[in-house]
């Protein structure tokens, strides 16, 4: 989904739980940065349909093998959307300074932000910023996103059902951000770093590849609403948050039904389970995470 389309379904959500527009208000600079694209124009990746088999056959991302050269300049406004983010938030000023000087005089490059297999950026940059990995996880998918979408356009019909049964992106290798049940029942991992979908087991858990029928959690809101749940693994307690589309067909986006249910981030965190993508309730409190 294009990202001027999701700032449209952003402002629908918005209509949609007033109670929540004071709080999710800094997510919309980072939309707008997103709509208004990459600051240079980003060449897709060229591969074949076998070349990108061949990589997934040995699961191994895209990405990984296949970086892009991504000139600073081509990340600066979705980059400094996502820093005005975490000081709106509550992240130390301090920190986030840091990083911006860091960013500035190019010390850290946009290549620091990559993903590592499940995971954001490069393990040397919170010692080298001040900033947590949560926060440091979201600069990055809250950078990378127009970057990364353009990269994989033309690779993207090349993934086929059973071409990737992996937690972590086909593409970019970075966690699952959400999950989306469809008309048939299945299951399919979305992507916010590269914007992403790929079918995976109801049965598994992405994090940890648990397949204990005892070990399935499933969590609900306070309020219940129809065709939200969180799906969670007792063995790992990782979760990710998930919207039924057979019973909430009129949804929006995962990416906006991820950025809108802060609430049902709070029940699982209240639970203690934990997740890789970095959400508002651990931005909002990140030396409790």
């Amino acid at each position: 989904m294009t990202s001027p389309t999701l700032l449209d379904e952003w402002a629908v959500l918005l209509e949609r739980r007033p109670t929540f527009r004071d709080v999710l208000a800094p997510y919309g600079e980072i939309l707008k940065a997103w709509a208004r694209g990459p600051g240079l124009p980003i060449p897709s990746l060229r591969r074949s349909r076998e070349e990108c088999g061949e990589r997934w056959h040995r699961g191994v991302p895209l990405l990984a093998e296949a970086p892009p050269s991504v000139p600073a300049e081509a990340m600066e406004e979705a980059v400094a959307a996502a820093l005005g983010f975490l000081v709106a938030v509550g992240e130390d000023g301090e920190a986030v300074r840091r990083f911006a000087e860091g960013w500035d005089r190019r010390a850290i490059e946009p290549s620091a932000l990559f993903p590592q297999r499940g995971r954001f950026g490069s393990a040397t940059l919170p010692a080298q910023t001040g900033l947590s990995p949560e926060s440091l996880g979201f600069v990055a998918y809250g950078g990378l996103r127009p970057i990364l979408d353009a990269y994989f356009a033309d690779c993207r019909p090349h993934l086929g059902g059973a071409d990737w049964d992996l937690g972590i992106c086909p593409f970019c290798g970075a966690p699952p951000g959400f999950a989306d049940i469809g008309e048939d029942g299945k299951r399919q991992l979305v992507c916010h770093c590269c914007g992403a979908t790929w079918a995976f087991s109801r049965l598994q858990c992405p994090y940890c590849g648990g397949r204990r029928p005892d070990e399935a959690v499933r969590l609900q809101g306070e309020d219940r609403e129809e065709g939200y749940l969180i799906e969670a693994c007792g063995g790992c307690r990782g979760y990710v948050k998930a919207l039924d589309r057979r019973v909430r067909w009129n949804g929006g986006p995962a990416l906006v039904e991820d950025w809108g249910s802060p609430h049902l981030d709070l029940v699982a965190r209240r639970k203690e389970y934990w997740r890789a993508v970095p959400t508002l309730i651990q931005l909002h409190s990140p030396t409790s995470a």
